[in-house]
């Protein structure tokens, strides 16, 4: 399963223009991952997942539910995280000028093969 994780991670790259991807633990360990040479990609894991931790947290203390996707927009950039299942979530970073929709579909399907 990881390879095929990865293989989507990677083509993400062509369909979406990501700088970088990953599915990771909700605890923050990485399963797989597409990122450049030098990142820190367990730092990366741990934050991304430390970001969905924050807003789960945050809408259980209004009593909303829980959320399943966060966009955070920078400079130039933009960072998408899906919740994929109980357990893991799904990450990609963009150059800022992709398809929001089309980012979160493709995470979903990478979501999906995590879930199997």
């Amino acid at each position: 399963m990881s390879d095929q994780i990865k293989e989507r991670l990677s083509g993400l790259r062509d369909c979406c223009g990501t700088v970088a991807s990953a599915v990771v633990t909700r605890d923050g360990l990485v399963i797989a991952a597409d990122v450049p040479p030098g990142t820190f990609v367990e730092t990366f894991a741990i934050m991304c997942a430390t970001m969905l931790g924050a807003a789960v947290t945050s809408n259980n203390e209004l009593r909303r539910g829980n959320p399943e996707r966060i966009t955070i927009e920078g400079e130039g950039t933009k960072t998408y995280i899906l919740a994929a299942g109980r357990k893991a979530l799904a990450v990609a970073v963009t150059d800022g000028i992709a398809d929001d929709e089309r980012v979160f579909r493709e995470l979903e399907t990478i979501a999906s093969l995590v879930n199997q």
